[in-house]
C-alpha cells in the first residue's frame, strides 16, 4: 500500500506498519498546495507534501519560502529533513489509523 498525499502529510507516527494520521487536519487541509499549507503557517505539512511531489523545483520553493519567513538561518533539504523529522515518503506501510 502507498500512502496518499493527504495520509503522508498528515502523519503524526507509526505504530509498526500502520501510519497514525490526525484525521481532523487532514479533512480541513488536506486538499491545499504545498506552498498554501506554508501560507498557513503548516510548515511540516507543506514540507511533506513537497517530498511526495518529488518535484525538486516544489521542493526549493517550499525551503526558499520557509528560509524567508524564518529569517533565522539559511535551511537546506538535508537540515529540513532533520527539522521537520521526515526523510521521506515511507514503504511498507500496510494500514492507516485515522485519529480524530
Amino acid at each position: 500500500m502507498t500512502l496518499s498525499r493527504e495520509d503522508f502529510i498528515f502523519t503524526i507516527g507509526y505504530e509498526g506498519r500502520t501510519a497514525i494520521v490526525d484525521g481532523k487536519a487532514k479533512r480541513e487541509y488536506g486538499k491545499l498546495s504545498t506552498m498554501e499549507l506554508a501560507e498557513k503557517g503548516l510548515f511540516r505539512a507543506a514540507f511533506c507534501s513537497a517530498l511526495y511531489s518529488g518535484d525538486p523545483e516544489e521542493i526549493q520553493a517550499f525551503i526558499d519560502y520557509y528560509n524567508r519567513v524564518n529569517g533565522v538561518r539559511e535551511y537546506t533539504l538535508e537540515a529540513c529533513k532533520r527539522l521537520f523529522g521526515v526523510d521521506g515518503v515511507p514503504e511498507g506501510v500496510e494500514r492507516v489509523l485515522e485519529v480524530r
